[in-house]
């Protein structure tokens, strides 16, 4: 049986992954990707990256004829995010192998590395949440995983 690690690994040389910093640049550009949050729905209350949508990874297959963004999304340019790009680079791999999207990348370092980055983080109700809180945040959620 594979661990965790070595599924990922697995799916590596299939998946595309973006750095923080060309995630930044992608959002800048006229075409900003849809962005896809796959953690839990309390993590990502707690913060996420302005403007991405939450589809908890466990839901993926399920959501994707039934949430709105993702049904239109099979053809636009999607970035998948998670704690710290693990999960992602799975869920990125689901949906470009078996559920038909054509362009998909996986947030390299994930919700980590975007606040490592000096990037903004908000909570569910919008408000950012400041760089060191947000590091806090993410080692309590770590922690408790």
């Amino acid at each position: 049986m594979k661990s965790f690690r070595e599924l990922v690994n697995d799916c590596l040389d299939t998946v595309d992954e973006v750095f923080p910093w060309d995630l930044k640049n992608l959002m800048e550009s006229e075409q900003s990707p849809l962005l896809i949050d796959v953690r839990e729905p309390h993590e990502f209350d707690t913060l996420h990256i302005k403007g991405s949508i939450n589809v908890p990874r466990g839901i993926l297959e399920s959501s994707y004829e039934t949430q709105p963004k993702l049904v239109t999304a099979r053809d636009k340019d999607v970035v998948v995010v998670c704690h710290a790009g693990l999960s992602s680079v799975l869920a990125t791999h689901t949906m470009i192998h078996k559920m038909g999207f054509q362009s998909v990348k996986s947030l390299k370092t994930g919700v980590k590395g975007w606040n490592d980055f000096d990037q903004p983080l908000q909570n569910i109700h919008g408000q950012e949440v400041d760089g060191d809180e947000a590091e806090k945040i993410l080692k309590q959620i770590k922690n408790s995983t």
